[in-house]
């Protein structure tokens, strides 16, 4: 069994086709269909069903549970490769919800990166439940997200707190300090933050409410507060880091909010196989920048 007979077969049950396949892999069909008869001779089964008339590729029985196995065997050389690489203990995997990864990250990229320059980042966007399984399948070494929950392979630590305000338009006309029974639920710019603010939304609102727009980009929520006319008096409840960046971009006024949702706890997760010096240091230079920011609570030190 080889990683191309493997490659193969994957590439046949993603497109569903012997000649999809060849054309992903830039091979030749009868090439896709050798690799698929060794792979089904060293098995000893069927793999394809096979017959006149059929245009796609049908999985046989024992093809829908080898896809499973071909997932994980190769997950399993990929790790096994990436424990020759040289750069592995250099490399930093990281993945974040998109709060932090836009508004807080960036200068924890740079200041890590310039500490020493063999050491590589990559990044990837991801939710909070996705993260787990990032950090569980060794994908990611670190992962930053905002709900927190329980794996057997993952350990969940709080990295910081933030708290939640109202940002609105320039001529929302609303005071300093705001109580949530003078908010409009149809001006409202929602994002799904974390369940606990769910819980405080539908304490205050309408579960029949219906939102000005439901976002879940922070582009877009950026440029829906900047627009003017009709849609000015708009407003959204966000996080400390988002409200105090669309403040300095002059997007948006920010108000205090009475009886407002319960803070935002961003957690770290740290998956079976760690990489103790790399996450140390990025989490140090992540400290330092936390210090940097008023309204939050940093965790790490």
């Amino acid at each position: 069994m080889t990683e191309q007979e493997i490659a193969v077969f994957l590439a046949v049950v993603r497109t569903g086709s012997l000649s999809g396949a060849a054309q992903e892999l830039y091979i030749s069909q009868p090439a896709v269909s050798r690799h698929i008869r060794a792979l089904e001779e060293e098995l000893g089964c069927p793999l394809l069903l096979r017959g006149k008339g059929r245009r796609q590729a049908e999985l046989s029985e024992q093809g829908r549970d080898f896809v499973q196995v071909a997932e994980k065997w190769r997950q399993l050389w990929l790790e096994a490769r990436e424990l020759a690489s040289e750069d592995r203990e250099r490399r930093l995997n990281i993945s974040s919800v998109g709060s932090v990864s836009t508004y807080l990250l960036p200068p924890v990229f740079k200041a890590f990166l310039e500490e020493d320059s063999r050491r590589v980042l990559t990044f990837h966007s991801s939710h909070s439940a996705e993260a787990y399984d990032w950090i569980a399948q060794g994908k990611a070494d670190i992962a930053f997200i905002s709900d927190d929950m329980f794996h057997p392979q993952v350990d969940t630590v709080p990295a910081f707190r933030q708290p939640m305000l109202l940002a609105a338009g320039e001529e929302s006309g609303l005071p300093e300090t705001v109580h949530p029974s003078r908010l409009d639920p149809a001006k409202e710019l929602r994002l799904p933050w974390n369940p606990e603010f769910d819980r405080w939304h539908a304490y205050w609102f309408s579960s029949a409410a219906v939102p000005r727009a439901a976002l879940d980009e922070m582009a877009l929520l950026e440029e829906l507060l900047s627009w003017r006319g009709t849609w000015a008096d708009s407003w959204a409840v966000v996080p400390a880091l988002v409200a105090e960046a669309l403040e300095r971009a002059g997007k948006v006024r920010l108000h205090r909010l009475e009886e407002g949702p319960p803070d935002e706890i961003i957690y770290y997760l740290l998956g079976p196989r760690r990489k103790p010096m790399l996450t140390g240091a990025f989490l140090a230079c992540l400290d330092r920048e936390l210090r940097k920011r008023e309204r939050i609570e940093s965790f790490l030190s």
